[in-house]
């Protein structure tokens, strides 16, 4: 049975490329998980009580940063964000091996380009693509799959 997971992995025709509906399911996953953390910890630290709401340019910088590391971390430790966990998809190399942290980095912090109006250029770009990659799935050398756990 592994020779036969091993086999369909290292035969990319036999993946199950995985596109936005799923993806941006995922997506919103993550940014409720990400925002429920970020909410308490502001409301915890009195984030933006002293400026009339507005958050200090440093909570956004400390808030990129989170959020790149959240994906990069479990994308590189586990191919999988709480959210695909979830939605049962997963991050992996085009040969179907674990991506490393290099290209768990590579993928998400190019999310700056794929997320411009509202994640309209990666999803263009999953539209175009074969293997339904976005930019910084292109430029990793990564595709989102469906999980076999």
């Amino acid at each position: 049975m592994a020779d036969l997971d091993q086999m369909e992995l290292a035969n990319p025709e036999h993946m199950a490329y995985q596109g936005i509906g799923i993806r941006f399911v995922s997506l919103l996953i993550d940014g409720i998980i990400i925002g429920i953390i970020f909410g308490a910890l502001g409301t915890i630290l009195g984030v933006g009580m002293m400026e009339r709401g507005t958050a200090p340019w440093s909570w956004g910088l400390f808030y990129f940063i989170f959020y790149i590391g959240y994906y990069t971390y479990l994308e590189g430790s586990r191919g999988q964000t709480i959210g695909k966990m979830i939605t049962k998809i997963k991050v992996v190399r085009e040969d179907g091996k674990p991506i490393d942290m290099s290209q768990a980095f590579t993928r998400n912090i190019l999310r700056i380009i794929d997320g411009i109006i509202g994640y309209l250029i990666g999803a263009i770009l999953i539209w175009r693509s074969d293997k339904k990659q976005r930019l910084g799935d292109f430029v990793a050398k990564t595709i989102v799959v469906k999980a076999k756990n």
